[in-house]
């Protein structure tokens, strides 16, 4: 029998593409962002599922109630990975169906949420020697301007106090992650970030009004002890109260006096 050779003019012919165009609808893109996001934790999930399932499973194949608490387990990773950058899919759905970034669907709502001023907490001035950043930090620093701003009016935190700790958090970097996964330009846990009700760590305004609520916090617990206050920022409040006053801690100690001195050079800029 002779081969079959097919003649295929337009191999694009038959494939079904979406058209990627402005979303004018009226839908709630949140709900449409949300569903994408919990499509590719899905999709995640029956992935990381596969890959144990050729090692025999997380907890073994003999393990008592192995495949209950594996697929708890798969769940949990699969939600935490979507809720950060996730893995491209959520976003590729997104932006076919609406022609824009799901980035922006976040920005958009966090936009929208109105600017309530408080009281400036009052703090003990810094007594150290003026610290200059990099002019890169600096240059990184200078476009979430507005968003320090409106975070320091709405928790009454000093703008100045927001920036230094952005500067030595993250000098800067949005996409900034450490060894402890703190992430963003105020370097925010997961456990921290969801109790301060930030939804997406990596959005500029949700993750500097996150760690400015926490300043606020802290300046309130301490009565103003700027130095206290970021120790706790640092080292966490517990590590605080243990010692009443900076936890003996290297790190912590190096620190509260580089923050300090970009107060103090900020101040006289």
């Amino acid at each position: 029998m002779s081969d079959i050779s097919l003649k295929i003019t337009n191999p694009n012919k038959h494939i079904s593409q979406v058209q990627t165009q402005s979303y004018q609808k009226n839908v709630d893109k949140k709900k449409l962002a949300d569903a994408s996001k919990q499509f590719e934790s899905l999709l995640t999930s029956m992935m990381l599922k596969s890959m144990s399932q050729t090692t025999g499973g997380l907890f073994g194949d003999e393990s008592f109630g192995g495949d209950f608490f594996e697929s708890i387990f798969q769940f949990e990773i699969a939600n935490q990975i979507s809720k950060g950058k996730g893995i491209g899919i959520a976003d590729m759905i997104y932006k076919n169906i609406t022609g824009e970034s799901i980035s922006k669907a976040l920005e958009e709502e966090v936009k929208t949420l109105p600017v309530k001023s408080a009281p400036k907490i009052e703090y003990k001035k810094p007594e150290a020697p003026a610290v200059k950043p990099t002019e890169q930090a600096l240059n990184r620093l200078s476009k979430y301007e507005q968003i320090i701003q409106e975070a320091s009016e709405t928790h009454g935190v000093d703008k100045n106090i927001i920036k230094a700790v952005i500067l030595a958090e993250s000098a800067g970097k949005e996409d900034a992650i450490s060894s402890a996964n703190a992430k963003g330009l105020m370097q925010l846990i997961d456990a921290t970030a969801d109790y301060l009700g930030v939804r997406n760590v990596w959005n500029p305004k949700e993750n500097i009004f996150g760690g400015t609520k926490y300043l606020a916090e802290l300046l309130r617990k301490y009565d103003g002890d700027l130095k206290l206050a970021l120790a706790g920022y640092n080292a966490g409040p517990g590590n605080v109260d243990k010692y009443n006053d900076i936890p003996p801690f290297t790190e912590t100690q190096t620190y509260v006096k580089r923050v300090m001195g970009y107060i103090n050079h900020l101040e006289a800029m």
